[in-house]
């Protein structure tokens, strides 16, 4: 539990940070969402690392896709997602109904336009560990109602 707490920090944190040092002309072009998907990127590269350098190979795309929401997710977020959907030609949407990253902000309206920045960070974690398992992707996030978010997956 204690882990949890200090990862949501942390989260904030870095969110805050990147933020806070950026100049006006990186908040308003989106250069510091890049900043955040690209540490995202980077650390979900080696975690994939280390959970499969045990497993055995994956058959194919959708035995990928069932890794990430059960055993990655749960390893990150403590909790699997809780639908998957894929029209099976590239796109899967990965629906989290109670997202840990947004569960600390409040769950009316005023604070929608603000989730993209805490989304930018996951976006990358799951776009590196798909590109370390061999899947090139474009990940994208959208929340209706906090902290219900999807995470959209394009091959």
């Amino acid at each position: 539990m204690a882990d949890e707490a200090l990862f949501l920090l942390l989260h904030n944190e870095m969110v805050s940070g990147v933020y806070k040092s950026a100049e006006q002309g990186e908040v308003e072009n989106g250069r510091c969402i890049t900043k955040l998907e690209n540490m995202g990127f980077r650390v979900g590269q080696g975690l994939i690392e280390r959970f499969t350098k045990d497993t055995a190979r994956f058959k194919d795309e959708l035995d990928i896709m069932k890794f990430i929401c059960k055993d990655f997710w749960t390893t990150v977020f403590k909790k699997q997602i809780d639908n998957l959907r894929t029209n099976h030609q590239g796109i899967y949407v990965l629906q989290d109904n109670k997202f840990r990253l947004l569960t600390q902000m409040s769950a009316g309206k005023q604070y929608l336009e603000h989730a993209s920045k805490y989304l930018a960070f996951t976006c990358g974690l799951i776009r590196g560990g798909l590109s370390n398992l061999g899947i090139k992707s474009i990940v994208t996030a959208e929340v209706s109602s906090m902290p219900a978010c999807k995470f959209q997956l394009m091959r």
